[in-house]
């Protein structure tokens, strides 16, 4: 056996330094119990990524090195973590320490390469390093370090242009007569659906470069709307590649020597702590092939769960209120509750009106069953009649939509009432496509501390719901979601015999206009062009632009596609379209 590699695949969590430098602590103990020489963990490992603006603090940086240079490892360790600053901006590095037994700890690495598009914002908190990451472990070991963007533009996977290219830089050092054993790349790749393919081709095209194996550790987990899916990476310049479990806590052992992967092991967290879904298997992907592709619905499922299950965890969240409707989104949103904190943990309420269906009562009723969760149910009848009478002199000629809305927030009302008085946070079951067409109600259906569907089209969400009851069906457990939920016409339920195509077009329809539009950046001339009807393309387009105001306000929603209202989406309000 060659060079053991640990590559540490964990999830920090903001701002908590001791308990992440006490995790990577644990996981390179493990690593160095089964047989690892050198543990590398994934980008700002210690202070959590992304940090935003407490890495405006200098002495959050200042103790996040000290923390750093403190971890006591058994072998040779590169940490991630922010570094003091070294130039007159006084702005810190993104970067990483040597940490070798019985030596002193010691820089090993700046990021040069600071992204500022999609969800990045580095050059606010960076200042970027112009040297290439050459790290001498011991007389005859020398490893090359990057970290993240640093691989990428070698690849051609980015949309910017920077004026180096840390790859070319390890290549031309080798060609000096400097020979590295391997490379390695911390990284904190945020995930988007099917992303795990361009990782794959940014380590292929470093191995290629630079002649050798080249290793690509990230983090997993959420924090706030990113979420992270692990899937660690190493590849040998013939193109083969092996590659970590998603959505795993773990370490992946990789010996360098091995072209074939054979011999990589994956050591899953002990305590049952380590996934939300997989089987905990290093995937080995012959040269040509790609890394294989979950399906969406089960993937995006693992994605959501995780979302809302660490934003609960590391928020000190133990409840969650939802209300309940009977229909797809509240139905998805329930099950989601109850993977992230348990069913114990999960109050549905369930607020029929004197437009309420028969069948969607008993499809609440039906999923919180099958949930084993507890459900209320609360009729806002009486209530919504006293407002309307109330309110009466205004509504009388005033926009009918004024008249629904009002159920919908004396339900927002309830959710929240029942929320505070536990002291539980309420979720919004909202979609994308809802919140794209504005078919949602301020201080209504809006109100929560989290939208765990609010990035997935409905499409996406019947996907999920399908994969939730191939899960159950797996299991032997009853399916959450009702036969009726899945095949019924969706619907507010707002109004008489009320189905959401009154007013939006169907949802196939409706998610490829947009889904092009937003993710693929497709102008109305261009879907136009492509066959749909140009003054649907005019009425969707005119329509997600005038409700900019509202996803403003919209709670945070775990990021699944490659462009997400909030950071990826930045729209202003005030303006003329």
């Amino acid at each position: 056996m060659g060079l053991v590699v640990a590559l540490l695949q964990l999830n920090p969590t903001v701002g908590d330094l001791a308990g992440n430098a006490a995790e990577v602590e644990r996981a390179v103990a493990l690593a160095a119990a089964n047989g690892a020489d050198l543990a590398v963990t994934s980008e700002l490992v210690i202070s959590g990524y992304p940090p935003r603006d407490l890495l405006r603090d200098p002495e959050f940086i200042q103790r996040c090195a000290d923390v750093t240079a403190a971890i006591e490892t058994p072998i040779p360790l590169i940490v991630g973590t922010p570094l003091p600053p070294t130039s007159d901006r006084q702005l810190p590095g993104n970067g990483s320490m040597r940490i070798v037994p019985g030596r002193k700890a010691k820089v090993a690495t700046r990021k040069q390469l600071l992204p500022t598009y999609d969800v990045f914002d580095e050059l606010r908190y960076f200042e970027p390093d112009k040297a290439p990451g050459i790290l001498r472990l011991s007389e005859n070991l020398s490893i090359g370090v990057t970290i993240c963007e640093d691989a990428w533009q070698h690849a051609g996977e980015v949309p910017a242009d920077y004026d180096a290219d840390p790859i070319e830089q390890l290549a031309a050092w080798q060609h000096q007569g400097e020979p590295l054993a391997l490379s390695v790349n911390l990284s904190s790749s945020p995930y988007h659906l099917h992303k795990e393919g361009t990782r794959g081709d940014v380590v292929r095209a470093a191995a290629k470069t630079l002649g050798h194996p080249y290793l690509l550790c990230n983090q997993i987990g959420g924090n706030d709307d990113l979420l992270f899916d692990g899937r660690s990476l190493a590849a040998w310049p013939d193109g083969r590649m092996i590659q970590a479990p998603s959505w795993c806590i773990g370490v992946l052992l990789v010996d360098i020597e091995d072209g074939n992967g054979e011999t990589s092991r994956w050591l899953p967290w002990p305590d049952g702590e380590c996934c939300t879904e997989c089987d905990c298997k290093v995937e080995i992907v012959d040269a040509g092939s790609e890394p294989s592709v979950p399906e969406s619905g089960t993937d995006l499922l693992a994605a959501i769960t995780t979302g809302l299950g660490d934003y609960c965890r590391k928020s000190g969240i133990k409840k969650l209120v939802l209300g309940m409707s009977g229909g797809l989104d509240s139905s998805v949103c329930a099950a989601i509750a109850v993977r992230a904190v348990g069913a114990k943990n999960v109050l549905g309420l369930s607020m029929p009106s004197r437009y309420s269906s028969d069948h969607s009562i008993a499809d609440a009723k039906a999923t919180a069953e099958a949930l084993g969760i507890e459900l209320h149910s609360h009729s806002i009848t009486a209530l919504h009649q006293a407002a309307e009478a109330e309110l009466n002199d205004e509504l009388v000629d005033g926009n009918p939509v004024a008249r629904e809305n009002i159920q919908s927030r004396l339900r927002g009302m309830m959710v929240m009432a029942a929320a505070n008085s536990r002291g539980a946070m309420a979720i919004t079951t909202g979609n994308k496509s809802e919140l794209a067409m504005g078919y949602c109600t301020l201080y209504g259906d809006m109100v929560g501390g989290y939208a765990p569907i609010g990035d997935l089209y409905k499409s996406e969400v019947y996907d999920v719901a399908r994969a939730l009851n191939s899960e159950a069906v797996q299991f032997g457990q009853t399916p959450p979601i009702t036969e009726s939920t899945l095949t019924k016409p969706p619907s507010a339920e707002l109004a008489p015999d009320q189905t959401d195509e009154d007013t939006l077009p169907p949802y196939e329809t409706l998610d490829a206009i947009l889904h092009a539009h937003i993710e693929e950046g497709a102008s109305s001339s261009t879907l136009i062009a492509s066959g749909f009807d140009e003054s649907l393309v005019n009425w969707i387009l005119e329509r997600l632009h005038s409700n900019e105001h509202k996803r403003w306000q919209m709670s945070p929603a775990p990021r699944v596609s490659n462009r997400a209202f909030g950071q990826g989406w930045r729209q202003p309000l005030a303006a003329k379209k």
